[in-house]
């Protein structure tokens, strides 16, 4: 993994434990599943948020779905 960096991350023992059973059920690393399962989370956030801003700037500029003149 070019440029990459290591994040010191804490987790309670549950999720560790579903973290390990996922990794060896998938023969991937704990550090895999990890990174995969961090880049969807902010692959919809961020997707999340830009319908979210773009929703407003048509509400500000009255495009607004479902309204009747």
């Amino acid at each position: 993994m070019p440029d990459a960096s290591i994040i010191p991350l804490r987790l309670d023992s549950r999720l560790k434990k579903r973290l390990d059973k996922l990794a060896e059920a998938t023969q991937r690393s704990r550090s895999f599943i990890a990174v995969e399962a961090i880049r969807e989370f902010l692959e919809l956030n961020e997707w999340q948020i830009e319908q979210i801003r773009k929703g407003l700037l048509e509400a500000d500029a009255g495009d607004v779905a479902g309204e009747r003149s």
